[in-house]
């Protein structure tokens, strides 16, 4: 299998029911097929400052926003593959810079600061890394996605993400994709991932279930849920 490592795409999110999802999957099977990844657990470290300072940007839906984190699909052992990625959002559109690396190699990088290569895109995810002061894992996110492509534009894939969870805690993705769920247990986000506008077939289906864009940030809203927690604690002392 060929891996991916450089992507300009632009991505649209929906957040639909499972009866939806199943309902659309039926009206588009002739032009679809899975994803090499198929169906998986795709568990991310999001790398942040100690004042969150890239989610708190990108919450603010900036014209320019950048994530680092190191994901794979799921839980990676010795020698198991990882990809530490630079993901980039300009006026709508999406890139992304990923590296392979062993878990261990990527755990070192991390840890240590050994650089595992010297590659191009090492050097542009590292330069990142150094940007941002005492970067470091803050969130743990993890889902269980299906995948799809057009079996005739494999740039355009479909994705499926439901049982997403977090933890805060434990920041290693040899830990185990345990979590708290932050999306209830009916729904599930559609992604679109096109280099080029979404083909008839696919905005035809859409439209005739009356399913419209949404915005869901998976980071975002557990960073949120944990400076509540955070909050209330502090309310709580001071009340008491």
């Amino acid at each position: 299998m060929t891996i991916q490592t450089v992507f300009e795409r632009t991505e649209k999110k929906y957040i639909i029911t499972l009866s939806q999802r199943k309902k659309l999957l039926k009206m588009i099977e002739p032009y679809i097929q899975p994803d090499a990844y198929g169906e998986s657990t795709v568990c991310s470290l999001y790398f942040d400052t100690p004042n969150y300072r890239l989610i708190r940007q990108s919450m603010e839906k900036p014209v320019y926003k950048e994530k680092l984190r190191l994901r794979s699909y799921s839980t990676p052992h010795k020698g198991s593959n990882v990809f530490l990625e630079l993901k980039k959002k300009y006026n709508g559109v999406v890139y992304k810079r990923r590296q392979t690396l062993e878990y261990t190699q990527a755990m070192d990088y991390i840890r240590n600061g050994v650089m595992p290569n010297d590659s191009q895109i090492m050097r542009e995810i590292d330069w990142s890394m150094r940007y941002y002061q005492h970067i470091a894992p803050r969130m743990f996110i993890a889902y269980d996605r299906t995948a799809f492509y057009s079996k005739t534009d494999h740039e355009l894939r479909i994705t499926f993400d439901r049982n997403v969870r977090f933890r805060s805690e434990n920041l290693d993705l040899g830990k185990g994709h345990y979590g708290e769920r932050i999306l209830e247990a009916g729904l599930c986000i559609m992604e679109i991932k096109a280099l080029s506008a979404m083909p008839l077939w696919l905005t035809k289906a859409i439209s005739e279930m009356h399913i419209f864009p949404g915005t869901f940030s998976k980071y975002g809203t557990a960073y949120q849920i944990t400076e509540q927690r955070k909050n209330d604690r502090k309310g709580g002392q001071y009340c008491a």
